[in-house]
């Protein structure tokens, strides 16, 4: 089917979802004079939720958390179900997504991976009092897109249950969205061969200070804390407060400065290639099957696509662009060790951030369902990228049509567009 590489903006009393968000941050607009915008419309209309979002969205875009929380309470005290229409009407699938309150990075955004497409999207933060919407809407699929963290561990758990028999198909079945804590990921996965995934051990503030009585150059007695190591608060996505500590001295001065209670900590890999470069990938599992999403190359090991000069360096762009147009063969290279990692996870839909090692492994950073695939980089400086973007947003519309299929009265009842597809 044919995704639009961009939709018309709804009207502004709609929900937006972080799409239209994120793609004016990656064309380089400038978001506070939106959320400016935002603010006075919320003022206008203080009883609209929609408008109450969108300004929380904005707010976590531009990195104010607190705002960004806050005028989600106030979306929140208002209604808990949001709806994003497809494109096409009347859509061919309507898909509810169960979410958790939370940042940006709380929860799959499939609307910037849908976006364009013909599947309504019916978001609903859940809550220990609500796990699900009452009245239910009509839909003919359930995805669970909250990430795995403590605090969504006791909804996790309360979802199993109630999912458990649906009458619908359920996508990311809540019990395998265990599986991508990073300690889980690690023990899960560590044995696969061609695979690498360093061991990851949670450990407290207590217990880590507890390490620097000791000698700050003799290395903790465990095999997770051994210098390098890479540590990073519980919570921490994109790189927040991810660091390499080289020693106890250095370990110290971590703590001194990030006030977390738990952390990550694992074996530092140097992933060098032969020259001296880094090179990161973002893969995706789409009821299995592999799709490339991007390739970053960095003289720095912590790599991030928007500051790994992707943007700056046509050279880089081209080899990401060759190994986009080669991947076929990097998956039939690793396709016992990609088709363990999604039998071993679980989920029907999840992304993995890694790269190759020099003796040929798979060596993977973290895996979930909650990093962000969209189709918005600017055609201009990246054409290679919209046909790989859209075979993963083929191959994920046309998982939910089979799933739906299953269920033969619904789907003729609902949406009976999907059966001549």
């Amino acid at each position: 089917m044919d995704f639009a590489p961009k939709v018309a903006e709804p009207p502004s009393t709609n929900y937006l979802g972080l799409a239209p968000f994120l793609r004016a941050s990656i064309a380089g607009e400038d978001l506070r004079a939106e959320a400016k915008a935002a603010l006075e419309r919320v003022g206008q209309n203080p009883e609209a939720a929609n408008l109450w979002l969108n300004l929380s969205t904005l707010m976590f875009s531009l990195g104010q958390r607190d705002a960004g929380f806050a005028t989600q309470n106030q979306a929140l005290a208002l209604q808990r179900l949001f709806e994003i229409k497809a494109k096409t009407q009347p859509a061919a699938l309507r898909l509810l997504v169960l979410m958790a309150p939370g940042d940006v990075a709380a929860n799959t955004p499939l609307d910037c991976l849908l976006e364009g497409s013909d599947i309504d999207l019916l978001l609903y933060f859940i809550s220990p009092e609500a796990p699900l919407p009452s009245p239910m809407p009509p839909h003919d699929a359930v995805f669970i897109a909250l990430g795995d963290s403590p605090e969504h561990r006791p909804l996790l758990t309360e979802l199993a249950t109630r999912l458990a028999h649906w009458p619908q198909p359920v996508l990311n079945f809540a019990e395998a969205i265990f599986n991508t804590e990073r300690a889980q990921a690690s023990r899960l996965l560590k044995d696969i061969d061609g695979v690498l995934m360093p061991p990851t051990q949670a450990i407290s503030r207590a217990d880590l200070a507890l390490s620097l009585t000791r000698a700050a150059d003799t290395p903790p007695d465990t095999e997770q804390m051994v210098f390098p190591l890479i540590i990073r608060p519980h919570d921490s996505h994109a790189g927040r407060d991810l660091d390499k500590i080289e020693s106890a001295t250095a370990l110290q001065a971590y703590l001194a400065r990030v006030t977390a209670e738990q952390f990550f900590i694992a074996p530092f890999i140097d992933y060098r290639s032969g020259d001296g470069l880094f090179r990161k990938f973002r893969i995706a599992l789409v009821h299995g099957e592999a799709f490339i999403v991007h390739r970053a190359i960095s003289n720095h090991w912590m790599i991030h696509y928007v500051n790994a000069g992707m943007y700056e360096d046509a050279q880089k762009r081209a080899e990401e662009a060759q190994f986009m147009a080669q991947f076929a063969a990097f998956k039939q290279r690793h396709r016992t060790a990609l088709a363990a990692i999604s039998t071993r996870m679980g989920l029907d839909y999840v992304c993995f951030d890694g790269a190759e090692t020099l003796d040929g492994q798979l060596l993977i950073f973290e895996i979930d369902h909650v990093m962000v695939v969209h189709a918005m980089d600017l055609p201009a400086l990246f054409p290679y990228k919209a046909e790989p973007i859209q075979q993963i947003q083929i191959a994920f519309r046309q998982m939910l049509a089979n799933q739906v299929a299953a269920h033969p009265a619904r789907l003729a009842a609902q949406s009976p567009q999907l059966l001549d597809q």
